[in-house]
């Protein structure tokens, strides 16, 4: 059985006006993941969530739930997904970590690198975009994707 990723890209453009405390920073729907993504690739999951990580790689976010804070637009998809009862995996990673990751550290082989998994000539590159020119505008921990699987 094969395993498929949704999950959409939001961003807190109040944070970068009025700081991230303030009950105006909320989470906004930015794009949804299946407008960026033509595939899912295991490694590239493996390495960035843990799912399917027969490979062995040190999963960039691994099982941190669906935030408390999501928009409402996220919810909404979520839901339209069965939530938590119908999906598996649940979980989210910003801008600011990915820009910050260890692209050339490998799967457990040493053979593949979180580059050659996902980084930005792989499919999740577009992805990558996205979230690079968000957070020049509303700054790096401010913008997040949030992923599920199903």
């Amino acid at each position: 059985m094969s395993t498929d990723v949704s999950g959409m890209i939001e961003c807190r453009p109040g944070a970068r006006l009025w700081g991230p405390d303030d009950e105006d920073s909320l989470w906004e729907p930015a794009i949804d993941l299946f407008l960026l993504n033509r595939g899912n690739a295991y490694d590239g999951l493996a390495c960035l969530f843990g799912v399917r990580n027969t490979f062995g790689f040190r999963p960039l976010a691994e099982g941190r739930g669906f935030p408390d804070d999501a928009s409402d637009g996220l919810r909404g998809e979520f839901t339209a997904y069965g939530g938590p009862h119908d999906v598996h995996g649940t979980t989210w990673l910003t801008w600011d970590e990915l820009n910050n990751a260890d692209w050339q550290e490998t799967d457990a082989s040493g053979t593949r690198s979180r580059a050659s998994a996902a980084g930005a000539d792989t499919d999740w590159g577009r992805v990558w975009s996205v979230m690079r020119i968000l957070s020049e505008v509303h700054g790096a921990e401010n913008v997040r994707l949030v992923v599920w699987f199903h």
